[in-house]
């Protein structure tokens, strides 16, 4: 995580650099009340596999100029289902199939969905 930014802000950047990205669908669900795992999960859809790398590199460029360091990643190479872990974000990419089927969405429905003009 970087000094210099909040979870909002940081957030806020990972959500433009999907959207520059032609992310569908994304959601944010605010788990800080509810888990201590982070602050916010972001979850965005791509059409294909290098859709879905095209998003994860795109925030990783993004969120690397502000200074923030993510401290792990998985499933890349697969592209159907990439987390990135920036300690209080956490960012999941999915393909439209393996969003459909991991639905984490309901899953963390205890969360509160909140809109990007809230961050």
């Amino acid at each position: 995580m970087s000094e210099k930014f909040t979870s909002k802000e940081i957030a806020l950047a990972a959500i433009e650099a999907l959207e520059d990205k032609k992310g569908e669908d994304i959601k944010v669900i605010d788990i800080s009340e509810v888990s201590i795992l982070a602050d916010y999960f972001i979850i965005a859809s791509g059409n294909n596999r290098n859709q879905v790398q095209a998003l994860c590199d795109n925030v990783e460029e993004k969120l690397g100029k502000m200074g923030v360091i993510k401290k792990q990643i998985e499933g890349y190479d697969n592209g159907n289902w990439i987390l990135v872990d920036y300690r209080d974000i956490v960012i999941h990419i999915f393909d439209k199939e393996n969003r459909l089927f991991y639905d984490l969405e309901r899953i963390w429905r205890d969360g509160k969905m909140i809109e990007k003009e809230e961050l």
